[in-house]
């Protein structure tokens, strides 16, 4: 299924609640608010590109039996293409619950992952023919890997979603041209102390050498978004000189914050659109900040592409 993007990586079946308060232990509270879609940092990122205008095909894992249904009827709903790696594994597609605060919006997630996903064949690399772009989210390390060297060898741009580190994100940064970490994001060495500010959060020191020592992997374009705060850069140019910038995201008034699930799957997703219609990193990360910082006045990690299709 040759499309302009091609993402890579995980699907879940998303369980969201929209609760006052979280739960404390042996506390029920009661929801009133309940949806169950897909999730997952690559499927999410696929639905936002189709939503933009870019054709994509997902390279996941969905499996079979009622769960995996639900996903599959969603993502073409969606107008996601799906290669499924996995297509007769029964009960395999990972179950995400997430609990979201109504007055902050914030969120709190458990899930397996794809804990319970078996031994993948490689995908084929045609899958590239007319690619423009490809995005891999660190799961399914194996296809992801064989994928971006394709990528890389073809002249295609490839974009990690550094959601966290993982026993095989130092092998995929080497194929790896574009990295866009999480705010929770770190390496397995652990930073001094007093790298870190007020809260725990790393100091702007630290958060440069962490995109030092992730480009030292081989990306060249390394970034770290930080929720509502500043995204930091760092840019290796073709000549070698080394670039560091700062993209401040739009300011969102605090009580207009409906929900953040999914706001870095829409920042990545919008970044990806943007490379695959050609533009350049740094202007494909503005994309994909003003994308996300718009989705967290709805509901969900699509809600906003839902919204906008009612304006139109």
């Amino acid at each position: 299924m040759p499309a302009p993007l091609v993402c890579c990586g995980l699907t879940t079946l998303d369980v969201t609640q929209t609760v006052d308060r979280l739960p404390a232990a042996d506390e029920k509270v009661v929801a009133d608010g309940l949806d169950v879609t897909f999730g997952g940092p690559a499927a999410n990122a696929a639905a936002v590109a189709v939503g933009l205008g870019v054709p994509t095909t997902l390279v996941t894992v969905l499996g079979t039996g009622p769960l995996a249904d639900v996903a599959r009827a969603g993502l073409a709903a969606a107008g996601v293409a799906v290669v499924d790696l996995a297509p007769d594994a029964p009960d395999v597609l990972p179950v995400s619950t997430v609990l979201v605060t109504r007055a902050t919006g914030q969120r709190a997630v458990v899930s397996v992952n794809g804990a319970r996903t078996p031994r993948l064949p490689a995908p084929a690399v045609d899958l590239l023919t007319d690619a423009r772009a490809l995005l891999v989210d660190g799961h399914h390390p194996g296809a992801a890997i064989a994928l971006a060297r394709a990528a890389r060898a073809a002249g295609v741009p490839v974009l990690l979603d550094g959601g966290s580190w993982k026993p095989t994100t130092a092998d995929l940064l080497t194929v790896v041209d574009l990295a866009v970490l999480s705010g929770d994001f770190r390496l397995p060495v652990p930073e001094p102390r007093d790298a870190r500010g007020p809260g725990g959060a790393l100091d702007d020191e630290a958060v440069d050498a962490l995109l030092d020592a992730v480009a030292a992997y081989g990306p060249s374009f390394v970034a770290r978004s930080a929720g509502a705060g500043p995204v930091r850069v760092r840019h290796a140019r073709p000549d070698g000189v080394v670039t560091r910038s700062v993209l401040r995201p739009p300011a969102v008034p605090r009580g207009a914050v409906v929900d953040t699930l999914g706001a870095g799957d829409v920042l990545h997703g919008a970044m990806a659109a943007a490379l695959a219609k050609g533009e350049g990193p740094s202007d494909a990360l503005a994309e994909g900040v003003r994308r996300a910082t718009a989705s967290v006045r709805h509901a969900g990690a699509r809600g906003w592409l839902d919204a906008s299709r009612d304006r139109s």
